[in-house]
């Protein structure tokens, strides 16, 4: 899970009027609306124009997808059997450079176009060898708008390609070549490099995150077993050295798996793996059963992952539900229950990755995020089907050791069902009464309403004074709320404050058709759910319970952009009438500098420590983490679920080595209050 930073209301009006200002009166309303009005936009200019049509949006994830577009081509050179290492480098400036040693693009003249196919790739919507079966059987980059959007939404770019034993390059500025291709040399190896910048006018930021990058190239090596990637930071160093980790895997998806789940007591020895292929389709598949009670299963086409799933998707679950509940009635172990069981029982505490490559995949939407090949659904179904059966028959203690599992899932679902019923029929999860300690705003649109989840009563009555009436709810919550990681679903609706939240927010649970748990959000009543909490340890541990039930039990309401964390000073800096809120350690010390001239040892400069809301009177919360034209709010945001998921079991869950060699590892970014 990542947060963002969002800016206040009055920036995003401010750069609303100023497009209004660039539009003419006439074209607003209709009137010299002729042949004149219509803009035909050549080669790349699209792109720039509109730039969130093809990489999804400007924002940080756009910038980070410039360089998976780059990679991809890398990769799928791997895929066609030429490329076994890759190298991306983060330069002091925030360019970067993706360096292979596949066969190189080819620089010879494409008869269409009478073009270097060099220049045509990088500048041509629509082109490249991924639309050629004979050269790549399998492809991730499926539009052929990738390495040409990158040319175009950079200030810079330059392309070197290792071919033939000759060297050749060619260099760009937003798109467009500033000279001809050209050899420059000779040489003995091969592959391609590309350097490029992005534009600080398209995006909102320029600055690349180690992390991020870090954990897709890992991804990668793992859904590409044998393959070298190695990601350099030259803004950082260590011990004299450019910071570097490098990523390779043997073992593929069952590596993948076992790092999935090393925050976790695993229910089996090793994890289950599964190979095959049919009919141009393989199918690759690794999972593990362990002792929690989410269900985590991760998805990949040609190594794009599909967050929505798909026909792949669909396959693995439809064999799985089969065989194990085959497997369970042929051996008694269902007999005694007196209720039926769920396709939904045998997908907790389950950890598994289902990748696919396809020839031609079809894909619901732009984003790639669903396939929609009817025909891999049997074959996966078939191919994981055959795989579990044999599995089930030779291996009866794990089988068994599932199976039991199993059972327990399905009788803890029965009760957490009744639990639902229960306290529904109270009004608890349907919004029949609201909590007693929700101090309701006076509007009653979602869509400018919100709730103020606040870390205790006394807080909670400062906010309550504090807030804006008309839009403003708040919510206090008592101490700690349950740690839904280690909790069977029953109890957690039978947990006062959780049950509490579901009433205030107006959302319930009900089952689809499959018998899955699903959030009914049709009657949500704020569409800002702001989590607001103390600035010191206790609070950060607040927040991440928190943030581990909505992301557990109401993760829809993340993925729409609903949950925010606020973000409460740090400090007052004052000097007679003078006054500043700092949120870090940098803004205090240059307050601190600036009221006293430029000296370190001004005792006349005083600074408060917020370590609690408590501490700040009404006015004061308002003014800095309550008013929409002034506060900063984090928007907690899934843009790697499989991260997230790994995340939350270690920081909440029951393994204490993980927890500890990751408090260990970042420990140094800590600051304790003494």
């Amino acid at each position: 899970m990542r947060d963002e930073y969002i800016a206040s209301p009055r920036k995003e009006n401010e750069r609303m009027n100023e497009e209004k200002d660039q539009v003419s009166p006439q074209n607003v309303n209709g009137e010299d609306y002729n042949a004149s009005s219509i803009t035909a936009l050549e080669g790349l200019e699209a792109v720039r124009k509109r730039p969130g049509m093809y990489i999804g949006s400007t924002d940080t994830k756009g910038l980070h997808h410039l360089v998976w577009e780059v990679v991809d081509n890398s990769i799928d050179e791997h895929l066609a059997g030429y490329c076994t290492q890759i190298n991306v480098t983060i330069h002091p400036d925030n360019s970067i450079t993706v360096k292979d040693n596949g066969r190189g693009i080819p620089t010879d003249i494409q008869a269409k176009l009478k073009k270097s196919a060099l220049e045509v790739v990088m500048t041509v919507l629509h082109a490249g060898g991924k639309f050629d079966k004979n050269t790549y059987k399998v492809s991730g980059g499926l539009h052929g708008v990738g390495v040409s959007c990158v040319n175009a939404l950079s200030i810079h770019l330059h392309a070197v390609v290792h071919r033939e034993g000759k060297i050749f390059e060619q260099e760009y500025k937003q798109g467009k070549p500033l000279y001809d291709v050209r050899q420059i040399g000779e040489t003995t190896d091969r592959g391609t490099i590309v350097n490029f910048l992005p534009d600080p006018e398209i995006f909102e930021t320029a600055e690349y995150k180690f992390d991020v990058l870090g954990h897709r190239l890992r991804e990668l090596s793992y859904l590409n077993k044998g393959l070298r990637l190695q990601l350099t930071d030259e803004r950082e160093q260590e011990n004299g050295e450019y910071k570097t980790e490098a990523f390779y895997s043997e073992g593929g998806l069952q590596e993948f798996v076992l790092w999935l789940d090393e925050a976790k007591q695993k229910l089996i020895e090793k994890p289950i793996y599964i190979t095959t292929v049919e009919e141009g389709v393989d199918v690759e598949v690794a999972m593990m059963y362990n002792t929690s009670y989410s269900e985590n299963v991760i998805s990949f086409v040609n190594n794009i992952s599909t967050r929505d799933g798909g026909t792949h998707v669909s396959g693995f679950r439809r064999a799985l539900t089969r065989e194990f509940k085959k497997y369970g009635d042929d051996n008694g172990f269902f007999k005694k229950l007196n209720f039926t069981i769920s396709g939904e029982d045998f997908m907790e505490g389950l950890t598994a990755i289902v990748s696919v490559k396809v020839p031609e995949p079809q894909f619901k939407g732009q984003t790639k995020g669903e396939l929609g090949n009817s025909e891999v659904l049997g074959i996966v179904s078939r191919s994981v089907g055959d795989a579990l059966k044999t599995f089930l028959e030779e291996n009866p203690n794990p089988s068994r050791r599932i199976i039991e599992k199993v059972v327990l899932a399905a009788t803890a679902r029965n009760a957490a069902r009744k639990a639902r019923e229960m306290v529904q029929r109270k009004g608890a999860l349907t919004g029949g009464g609201l909590p007693g300690k929700l101090a309701d705003c006076a509007s009653r649109s979602p869509q400018e309403s919100e709730i103020f989840l606040v870390e205790g009563d006394s807080a909670g009555g400062t906010a309550k004074q504090g807030r804006d009436r008309h839009i403003q709810a708040i919510l206090p919550l008592r101490g700690k709320i349950l740690n839904v990681e280690k909790a069977l679903e029953h109890k957690i609706y039978e947990n006062e404050e959780i049950k509490n939240m579901f009433t205030a927010l107006g959302v319930s649970v009900g089952e689809n058709e499959e018998g899955h748990r699903i959030l009914v959000t049709e009657k949500l009543r704020y569409h800002k759910i702001v989590i607001m909490c103390d600035a010191d340890i206790d609070g950060s541990h607040i927040t991440t319970l928190i943030l581990t039930f909505f992301f557990r039990y109401m993760r829809e309401l993340i993925e729409k952009g609903h949950v925010y964390i606020a973000q409460p000073p740090l400090y007052l800096v004052k000097k007679g009438k003078n006054q500043r809120y700092c949120w870090n350690d940098k803004q205090r010390k240059e307050a601190q500098l600036e009221f006293s001239g430029g000296r370190e040892d001004d005792d006349s400069v005083k600074v408060q420590r917020y370590k609690g809301l408590g501490e700040m009177n009404a006015e004061q919360l308002w003014e800095t983490t309550m008013d929409p034209t002034t506060r900063i709010l984090k928007l907690a945001t899934i843009d790697d679920a499989v991260e997230a998921d790994r995340m939350f079991a270690m920081l909440m869950g029951d393994d204490v080595q993980p927890r500890r060699a990751f408090i260990e590892a970042n420990a140094k970014y800590a600051r304790i209050d003494v």
